[in-house]
């Protein structure tokens, strides 16, 4: 009788995977959100062989960083180790992060010491100049430098016996790419741009920046000179002409990597969110209900001392991000805005749009007015509870003891020092000034302003669309709010982002992972998305402005009327959408987006391949 001999299976060579990034451990912008929010997800694929590089800053790490201190016998501890005997400042420990992935951090500023070295190398092996670069690209080139000779002895230590994947986020991390290859290292490249250098510096600043955009090819080197941008721009170009795969965000910007980078992407890379499901779909209604209570207080301090409007048919809108001006669409969702208050006050609508401006500029202080408001409302609140629990037990004990049936006059349960001291109260809280439309002293006045006041956006009792412009991002130390971030999101009816220029936009995803519905645009990676895998989605709660086809003027009135069909909804229409909205974020979760990254990492190892 023959033996059966099992078929030889082929070994699988073992792979891992190594991220960089400058916002490792460190938060400056949306990269931040990608990387630390899709953490959890690889580490459940990758385990131990997923960790993450970035630079060392001590601020931030220490707030979100665990140090290793037994390095042990791993080829990642020897790495570190044998970096710590070649003199670099290296820190090895845990990211506090969910998934508390493994993190190597660089102190770069013993590197830079001797950047004139690193730049000399970089010029002479790749042409990159560094003539008048900001301070900022020394700082980049010092950190790639850490992150070339580290993966290089790591690569070295395996020996060839593991697949290394070293994908490289934006072009502040990537600068290491270009000596990988030309040193024939052992490791397979991925490079992911989340917006090109020059597209954000031309798209505010080139009339039909989308338009013309072909005719740019081959001018990458010309425009960053005219833009002062040719380090960060030549360090971006390198990258995409040297790593293994080409990856983006989105469609929207792969079309500017074919013109500015001179490379079409191998592939697309959607950003997504740890999305939270509720087993019950009025679990996320009550948190909205909650934590809009939150800014109806803020509300009441900020307008009731002027005047007062019905809380019931008030709707909350907001818009957030960098201060761009123009490229995250302020202009034209305050012309929006404008035509809105227009619209809502000829048809003698009885419906308040508060609109809140979250966004980052440079200002001296909270506003004085803005803060004694909020403190004097909540001083009559604690006023009304003490007079509250006074008539209460006064009021229980009449009506059980008393034979007539009327209702007691409740005045004469209230010492005279409360009725004298929430007269008095409410007497220094009201005032004949309008509500003010920035609540911060900014140091210079920006165009935000300079628009409320042209457009005359300023407040008055008969507008129905009120203005809160905060310069800063909302946080639980917050004294005017008091709340996340996140929970205000919740707590508002709509967002708006009609960007001109975003690779991706996080804003109205992050919306649509609360169940808030989202304005954006079909310029945003989002929003070119969300039309490619649905056809209905404006009854999904996710409105797609059209800035591709349409000038600012068309797609200003475009945009007023979509607030203003949001605004006629119903309560009940409004709360449907919610739901609706809220069960489509499932598709931008990490659990089933990864698969795009997977892909990516399995052909840079493909194609490092002989």
């Amino acid at each position: 009788m023959a033996l059966e001999i099992e078929p030889i299976k082929p070994k699988i060579r073992p792979k891992a995977l190594i991220e960089i990034a400058w916002e490792v451990c460190n938060q400056v912008g949306g990269i931040y959100t990608v990387i630390r929010t899709k953490v959890p997800s690889m580490v459940e694929k990758w385990g131990d062989d997923y960790f993450l590089l970035g630079p060392y800053f001590p601020q931030t790490a220490a707030a979100e960083f665990e140090e290793i201190t037994e390095l042990g016998d791993s080829k990642l501890g020897k790495t570190v180790a044998k970096m710590r005997d070649m003199g670099f400042e290296v820190h090895y420990g845990y990211w506090l992060v969910t998934g508390k992935p493994r993190i190597v951090l660089f102190d770069f500023w013993k590197v830079f010491a001797r950047i004139d070295e690193v730049k000399f190398a970089l010029w002479n092996r790749h042409q990159l100049s560094t003539l008048n670069a900001e301070e900022l690209v020394g700082h980049v080139l010092a950190f790639g430098e850490c992150v070339r000779v580290f993966l290089t002895e790591l690569a070295a230590a395996e020996g060839g016996k593991t697949d290394l994947v070293a994908h490289f986020h934006e072009w502040m991390a990537a600068t290491a790419i270009p000596d990988l290859k030309v040193d024939g290292a052992k490791i397979s490249t991925v490079f992911t741009t989340h917006a090109t250098m020059l597209g954000r510096y031309m798209a505010p600043n080139v009339p039909d920046f989308y338009g013309i955009l072909p005719t740019f090819k081959g001018q990458w080197l010309e425009q960053s000179r005219h833009y002062g941008i040719e380090a960060q721009a030549t360090i971006e170009h390198l990258a995409a002409q040297h790593c293994h795969v080409m990856t983006t965000v989105s469609d929207v910007t792969a079309r500017e990597c074919e013109f500015l980078l001179d490379r079409a992407c191998d592939l697309i890379l959607p950003n997504g969110l740890n999305i939270t499901r509720f087993t019950a779909l009025h679990e996320f209604q009550n948190l909205h209900v909650r934590y809009k209570e939150k800014i109806h207080e803020f509300v009441m301090g900020h307008f009731f001392q002027s005047y007062s409007f019905d809380l019931d048919k008030t709707l909350y809108f907001f818009t957030s991000g960098r201060y761009e001006y123009m490229n995250k669409g302020y202009d034209l969702t305050l012309e929006a805005l404008s035509r809105l208050n227009w619209k809502l006050k000829q048809s003698g609508s009885d419906v308040t749009v508060v609109m809140f401006i979250i966004t980052r500029n440079p200002y001296y202080s909270l506003d004085a007015q803005v803060l004694q408001s909020r403190a004097v409302m909540d001083e009559i609140k604690e006023t009304c509870k003490q007079i509250e629990n006074q008539i209460g037990e006064q009021l229980f004990m009449a009506s059980a003891t008393s034979n007539d049936l009327k209702m007691p006059d409740l005045n004469k349960f209230v010492d005279e020092y409360w009725q004298l001291r929430l007269r008095r109260t409410i007497q220094t809280w009201k005032t004949k000034q309008l509500p003010k439309t920035v609540t911060h002293h900014l140091k210079q006045e920006d165009d935000i302003v300079k628009f409320l006041r042209m457009a005359n956006l300023q407040n008055h009792a008969e507008d129905r669309v009120k203005i809160v412009y905060h310069p800063d991002f909302i946080a639980t130390t917050n004294p005017l709010f008091g709340i996340e971030y996140s929970q205000f999101v919740r707590g508002c009816h709509l967002g708006i982002f009609p960007s001109y220029y975003e690779p991706w936009g996080y804003t109205p995803l992050e919306c649509v992972a609360r169940g808030v519905p989202t304005v954006t645009s079909d310029l945003s990676g989002f929003g070119d998305y969300m039309m490619q895998i649905m056809r209905d989605y404006e009854n999904w709660g996710v409105y797609v402005l059209n800035r591709t086809k349409q000038n600012f003027h068309q797609a200003a009135d475009q945009l007023s009327d979509i607030l203003l069909k949001f605004v006629k909804l119903t309560r009940r229409d409004r709360i449907m959408q919610r739901n609706r909205v809220e069960s489509i974020s499932e598709v931008f979760d990490w659990k089933n987006l990864r698969s795009y990254y997977d892909t990516a990492h399995d052909l840079a190892v493909k194609r490092k391949k002989p």
